[in-house]
């Protein structure tokens, strides 16, 4: 089926927006639309340079063979504004148990995040990355290259602890599956931590 330019802008920035930080690459885009590497390129150079209007909050990004949609750097004074308004002070329990996870298992990538919780982790990281509690510590071998996440300074000055040592062991695991019983337990005692340290 035949799409003029916008729809496939539209189609792009769409797929770019659901694959958050981790963004796509190339070869991925070219697999899901179904078209020439060449074409693709093409679109992204478009769609790239809509964004370079005044009058737009984000951009097209290529990190590592990847491409993302990001804020632009000119509108940095009123993300960390955001990030650090009253009204976002707390964390979801959804960050709070992804927070649990990369603390105890970094560095980790969002499948394995996934895979521990059992449901998607996209937004939870985007919160903690925007929070600063969690940043991107390398990338992963092997196919995609998955982004690995692990704590950051501000985690350990925010939870006021000195070194991730710190953190209260674990139950030990019978095996290495995850049981529910155990995941459960796992983010009760976290969140319990986090009571304590505030």
């Amino acid at each position: 089926m035949a799409l003029g330019v916008i729809e496939w802008n539209s189609i792009v920035e769409a797929l770019l927006f659901a694959s958050g930080d981790e963004g796509l690459s190339l070869k991925q885009l070219a697999m899901v639309l179904e078209l020439e590497e060449q074409e693709v390129m093409d679109i992204l150079s478009e769609l790239s340079d809509s964004y370079k209007q005044k009058n737009r909050g984000i951009e097209l990004v290529e990190v590592a063979g990847h491409y993302q949609l990001t804020t632009k750097k000119e509108h940095a004074t009123y993300l960390k504004k955001l990030v650090e308004s009253p009204g976002n002070a707390s964390l979801s329990q959804a960050a709070l148990e992804t927070l649990a996870i990369v603390a105890y298992r970094q560095p980790i990538t969002r499948a394995e995040i996934e895979e521990v919780r059992g449901v998607k982790t996209e937004r939870p990281i985007q919160t903690l990355v925007s929070k600063i509690l969690i940043k991107e510590v390398g990338r992963a071998e092997g196919t995609g290259r998955a982004i690995l996440y692990g704590t950051t300074k501000e985690f350990l000055e925010y939870f006021g602890l000195k070194s991730i040592k710190e953190l209260p062991p674990l139950p030990e695991k019978s095996d290495d599956a995850f049981e529910q019983e155990e995941a459960d337990l796992f983010f009760e005692k976290f969140n319990e931590t986090l009571e304590e340290l505030k």
